[in-house]
């Protein structure tokens, strides 16, 4: 159960395995690298939120990605068909999959990860080299849908400096709200040495960004 992770919701938070990033600042790598068993399936988990009606108002679909699940639309109307809410959280890489959930209305709310300005984005997703085509295209189908939506990003002291988001804010310019998550180191988190940015920094960065989009936020300082 969660106050946080769905903005003015009572939620669960639903972690689903497998993700096509290898971000070395993760906190759940151990669904990334399928070192985590499975505590639940599909059945069991419907079970569990229908004896919860009345309880939760909503659900957060959470990973790793969850939208490497190719069963993913069907859980989410079966999880609407019980009148809660649902929030995805995402990573941009899969505009295909974003797409059916927002033409079908199976999402009330999403949550974008960009990772880092576009010059860095290969170095923050732990890969060799990286296409931006398909988080640009999961960009512009929240920028110009009508689902609600934030942008986030996990700032990492050793990944993110000031002229990186000199490039974010014009890239994300109109969204609709975007919030800085400070990083925070845990015993799960795949590379050790990487450090919190000081409040000093997140706030720098939160006003440059400002001039794009308006409703820039700090979260977790």
């Amino acid at each position: 159960m969660t106050l946080l992770d769905y903005p003015g919701k009572v939620a669960c938070t639903v972690f689903l395995g497998g993700c096509d990033f290898r971000c070395p600042f993760c906190h759940n790598f151990e669904l990334v690298d399928g070192s985590a068993e499975p505590l639940m399936d599909d059945t069991e988990l419907l079970d569990f939120l229908k004896k919860r009606q009345g309880l939760l108002e909503g659900v957060a679909i959470t990973g790793g990605e969850p939208c490497l699940y190719h069963g993913l639309p069907d859980l989410l109307r079966k999880i609407r068909e019980m009148n809660y809410k649902v929030k995805l959280d995402t990573n941009g890489n899969h505009p295909v999959m974003l797409r059916q959930i927002l033409e079908e209305g199976l999402a009330d709310y999403v949550a974008m990860d960009i990772k880092n300005s576009p010059e860095k984005y290969a170095q923050t997703v732990g890969l060799d080299s990286f296409d931006l085509s398909q988080i640009e295209e999961s960009m512009a189908l929240l920028l110009h849908g009508s689902c609600d939506y934030e942008f986030r990003t996990t700032v990492v002291d050793e990944l993110h400096d000031a002229h990186d988001f000199e490039l974010i804010g014009p890239w994300i310019k109109g969204a609709r709200r975007y919030f800085l998550q400070c990083f925070a180191d845990r015993d799960s988190v795949p590379y050790g040495n990487l450090h919190a940015p000081s409040s000093e920094k997140l706030e720098q960065y939160a006003r440059i960004v400002r001039a794009w989009v308006p409703e820039t936020s700090l979260r977790g300082v």
